[in-house]
């Protein structure tokens, strides 16, 4: 028996981004993209989360700068110059996540996406919203607003 998953977007085509960490393909819907900036230093900040490299300015905005990979668990990335920042606004709140390239924009029918298997009873899938299996292989479909929640958008600003 089928069960409805939260990956059920119905008929409707999906615009995604997608970008590697390390080895890994993922991507995010492109309605949650302001634009994709080549890396440039960023300036650390005392005391920030592990997974904050620091702050930009953004044409006169101060934005933090999200260690992306490590934020999912991963190595830290190690920026160089084929290296991006994808600038995102989630809960209200302008943010780069540091990613090692941008793949690609694709347009796919969200058919495509596929629920996250259960691995164990411990295992957290919340920041995942499904997987899309690529000609490449498969990619993980993050969900921003999890991964970003709230309180804790309201920290990085602060």
């Amino acid at each position: 028996m089928a069960t409805a998953s939260s990956t059920n977007y119905g008929n409707e085509m999906l615009e995604i981004i997608a970008f590697r960490l390390h080895d890994q393909e993922f991507c995010v819907k492109t309605t949650t993209i302001r634009e994709i900036r080549g890396w440039a230093p960023s300036t650390p900040i005392p005391h920030a989360p592990a997974d904050v490299i620091g702050v930009m300015n953004l044409r006169g905005s101060v934005i933090p700068i999200i260690d992306l990979a490590y934020k999912l668990g991963m190595q830290s990335t190690v920026a160089n110059e084929r290296s991006a920042i994808v600038v995102a606004e989630v809960h209200n709140m302008v943010i780069g996540m540091l990613v090692d390239r941008v793949s690609d924009i694709l347009t796919i029918p969200s058919s495509q996406v596929q629920p996250v298997p259960e691995v164990s009873a411990s295992f957290d899938k919340s920041f995942c919203e499904g997987v899309i299996a690529s000609e490449a292989g498969m990619i993980c479909f993050l969900n921003l607003a999890k991964m970003f929640k709230g309180n804790e958008a309201e920290d990085l600003a602060a």
